[in-house]
């Protein structure tokens, strides 16, 4: 407990009291609630100052359906549309992803469109930001999507009981909206009869965003009952097979492995042709990990830390799972070169040549806008300064040269709006970038992260931002 702290409290430090601490606490509680409400409030007036008109673009979640991206609003029907570029500028001074800030607005605009008894009582104190939050999220999100009638009807629900309702009795008012106004169609598949009629439930699903720490994923399946039958005594007969040749694995193990045996004999057999021989079938797994290990040297030999570090997910990797992925004989090895981050890369085209994007991808590891973190082998290689094609013919130096010191991982988000708005950035050191926003608001990112620097004067009238 500091001294300022306790003066705060009571007036003095001798005098400080339990039930003063709770007072602090309830006020503290109560401050950070008024707060949350006002940046609500300061998200919908943002937007406000920034219809889609400024840049003609309206803002929206990109997520991916099908194979392919759509685009989502942020807010229900009835909601006003917000400029693009405007979002990632409010991210900053918040400290948070342009996603992030894009949800903030969404859920202003949705409260105080679609849902204002609610946002009423959020500004009333009688119901926390959160709270009101969740709600707004729910009704954005609803499948089908609701109207702004059916949205008012959850609307008066919540406000009725001050916001108090859990999120299995906010997913059976939302589906009640749906059924009064009639906005879903009736679902053939649920019915207990003969919905099976309706749906196919085969599938194979592969979770290849859950890795688990024992370097294994989840794999689901519903397979027909003669395809069923067919994969179970080939798994069976694939384990006995195993323990015959000296396997000391549990039965599930086994099991495991000799499904991942079929999947590479049949990949094996695709590569080599009708007519190949079964027992001379090319490698048919090739292993593709970016792993980062510390390494050193004993003597003439390199010698590497037992853990590092996988770069898809950032996950802890064992160097003994590497060694085990590796092992099996039909497994193609390929050893690429190390590339040094502190040397400088170059080439005289525009285009930029894999060499060089590794390097970049390895340095800046993510998108290096304020506070993204999508993975920089994903991202665009931007130059930081602009590739100017007419230097060569007109015999005048490159100003954007494609070297390693002028290129920088960039989301295609971000990508465009470096391309197509004020925001401005420049390479102060490798790996080490500062942003400028168009309100000059100036951030440092570098591979631990966002840093804002300081911010210009305040216009007069307007509070001096404060660094946090």
């Amino acid at each position: 407990m500091s001294e300022a702290l306790a003066v705060r409290v009571t007036g003095e430090v001798d005098d400080l009291t339990a039930s003063g601490l709770l007072a602090l606490a309830r006020d503290r509680k109560a401050a950070e609630e008024r707060a949350a409400a006002d940046l609500l409030e300061v998200a919908a007036r943002w937007a406000d100052l920034h219809p889609p008109e400024s840049i003609h673009h309206a803002a929206s979640f990109s997520v991916p359906a099908a194979g392919w991206e759509h685009e989502e609003p942020i807010a229900g029907e009835g909601c006003p549309l917000v400029a693009e570029f405007c979002v990632a500028e409010l991210g900053g001074v918040l400290g948070v992803s342009t996603v992030a800030a894009k949800k903030l607005i969404g859920h202003a605009l949705e409260l105080r469109h679609r849902l204002p008894r609610l946002w009423a009582q959020v500004h009333a104190g009688r119901v926390p930001a959160w709270k009101a939050r969740a709600v707004a999220e729910t009704t954005i999100h609803s499948s089908p999507a609701l109207t702004k009638e059916a949205a008012g009807f959850v609307d008066a629900q919540v406000a009725a009981v001050a916001g108090r309702v859990g999120p299995a009795q906010l997913d059976r008012l939302v589906a009640e909206a749906i059924r009064l106004c009639d906005l879903a169609e009736a679902d053939r598949t649920a019915d207990p009869e003969d919905g099976y009629l309706y749906v196919d439930p085969r599938h194979v699903t592969v979770d290849t965003r859950d890795v688990h720490y024992a370097g294994t994923m989840r794999v689901e399946a519903e397979l027909g009952i003669a395809d069923a039958l067919d994969l179970d005594r080939a798994l069976t007969q694939g384990a006995a097979q195993r323990k015959a040749l000296g396997s000391t694995d549990t039965l599930d193990v086994r099991r495991s492995q000799a499904l991942g045996d079929l999947a590479r004999t049949q990949t094996a057999l695709d590569l080599a042709g009708v007519g190949a021989d079964p027992q001379r079938l090319p490698a048919a797994r090739e292993v593709v990990l970016h792993a980062h290990f510390d390494a050193g040297f004993s003597g003439d030999t390199t010698v590497f830390g037992p853990t590092g570090r996988l770069e898809k997910g950032q996950r802890l990797l064992l160097l003994e799972q590497v060694k085990s992925w590796c092992a099996d004989t039909r497994t193609k090895v390929t050893i690429k070169p190390v590339i040094d981050l502190n040397t400088a890369l170059h080439t005289d085209a525009y285009q930029v040549p894999d060499r060089i994007r590794e390097q970049v991808v390895l340095r800046d590891r993510t998108c290096v806008f304020p506070h993204c973190t999508r993975p920089a082998r994903r991202a665009d290689v931007d130059h930081v300064i602009p590739h100017d094609p007419g230097a060569e013919a007109e015999c005048r130096p490159q100003p954007g040269p494609t070297q390693t010191d002028n290129l920088a991982a960039l989301c295609r988000g971000h990508h465009r709006l470096k391309t197509h708005s004020a925001w401005r950035y420049a390479m102060v050191a490798p790996g080490v970038f500062e942003w400028t926003s168009p309100h000059a608001y100036r951030y440092r990112r570098d591979n631990t992260g966002t840093t804002a620097l300081d911010p210009p004067d305040a216009p007069p009238g307007i509070p001096r931002p404060r660094r946090p």
